[in-house]
């Protein structure tokens, strides 16, 4: 199953441990547009609570979706400001 977003980039962090996946969300997310989605393609298992827990403590990104499969964690992120 995968997600259906319109997806301005694509950021990949395959290989890269806690906390690497959420800055380098973070640093990604910042240069988007408002509105614009990101899609964040993760191994390592801990983004999945790691990447919701920043977004739900982070003003102005909404976590969208998560999807497991194949190894790899995708996670959906939206620019809200």
């Amino acid at each position: 199953m995968s997600a259906e977003y319109d997806i301005a980039e694509t950021l990949d962090v395959k290989g890269a441990s806690c906390p690497m996946p959420v800055v380098k969300t973070k640093g990604a997310i910042d240069d988007l547009a408002e509105g614009a989605v990101l899609e964040v393609l993760a191994t390592d298992p801990g983004s999945m609570s790691d990447i919701d827990g920043w977004a739900a403590g982070t003003e102005g990104v909404e976590l969208l979706d998560q999807t497991e499969g194949d190894d790899v964690y995708k996670h959906y992120v939206r620019r809200t400001a």
